[in-house]
């Protein structure tokens, strides 16, 4: 054991200065800080997000929605920053963990709450019955490689990018260990891929968005500043499909709402109507 070794209580107890990057942000209990409504838009879909990869998803896939001609996908998008706001009543009423994106569905009068990315991305899949495998195998596929993103997002972003980028110094035990699984990941992707145009097969489907909201992402070069270290372009068939869909419009556009950070032409803060993306993005207003 080294002299220095980080040996823990018998009870543990709360450091606010001691967790990095987000040490002010977090906090280990849950429930609101103070009263705050959330504001509702005009149409019955309101999302209350930031632009990470798994609010990404989210906006990916209602524009991915809209493109197929689903009027009934408008949405208002509101910002809610990681500053504390996630504790506000309003939103923890919609989402009791406290976390973006929450999301709200008016349609039927009173507010149908959903949280968690894959449940809303799920409800919007079998709401406008589109985006989904229509077999029961193709859908068994799809719900597979939807919870394996759900379940690994958490060693790339908790733990790989926390202790690779974000925590106050750099250990290697940490970055080795979580380095080691992201990796793993990359190569369980790339073997698929390797025998598919898309994660399920030939079809794109929310999987896909998913999936690459997070390793997409991350191998075109957008995660961590990490590329390098990862070594990610060797991950060559993972590469190809998250070009390909990084290339398709409605990912261009999903990516600019609740953006707050990079070129200002890619920022649009609030979407609440498709004409937002020519008139509102932060370029302009400013």
């Amino acid at each position: 054991m080294s002299k220095n070794a980080y040996i823990p209580p018998e009870v543990w107890k709360w450091d606010q200065e001691s967790g990095g990057t987000f040490s002010k942000t977090n906090r280990p209990t849950a429930g609101p800080t103070h009263e705050k409504k959330l504001p509702v838009g005009k149409h019955p879909l309101q999302l209350y997000s930031l632009a990470t990869p798994n609010g990404v998803k989210i906006t990916v896939m209602l524009e991915e929605l809209l493109m197929l001609g689903f009027e009934g996908a408008e949405y208002d998008a509101w910002l809610v920053k990681i500053d504390g706001n996630q504790f506000g009543s309003g939103f923890v009423e919609l989402n009791p963990n406290s976390k973006i994106p929450t999301f709200a569905d008016h349609s039927s009068g009173s507010p149908i709450r959903i949280f968690e990315s894959g449940a809303i991305m799920l409800y919007l899949a079998e709401k406008f019955d589109a985006l989904m495998p229509k077999t029961s195998e193709g859908r068994a596929e799809m719900l597979s490689w939807l919870f394996w993103q759900m379940s690994s997002a958490p060693y790339l972003g908790g733990g790989f990018g926390h202790f690779y980028a974000y925590a106050p110094e750099k250990f290697e035990y940490p970055i080795n260990r979580y380095a080691m699984e992201v990796k793993r990941q990359l190569d369980v992707l790339n073997r698929n891929l390797s025998e598919r145009d898309f994660i399920c097969g030939e079809d794109y489907n929310i999987a896909d968005i998913a999936i690459w909201a997070w390793y997409g992402q991350l191998v075109l070069g957008r995660q961590y500043n990490s590329s390098k270290f990862l070594d990610v372009s060797s991950y060559t068939h993972v590469c190809r499909w998250a070009s390909v869909i990084n290339a398709r419009p409605a990912v261009k556009r999903g990516r600019m709402v609740n953006k707050t950070s990079g070129r200002l032409e890619m920022q649009l803060h609030e979407r609440h109507d498709a004409s937002d993306f020519e008139n509102k993005t932060q370029d302009k207003i400013k």
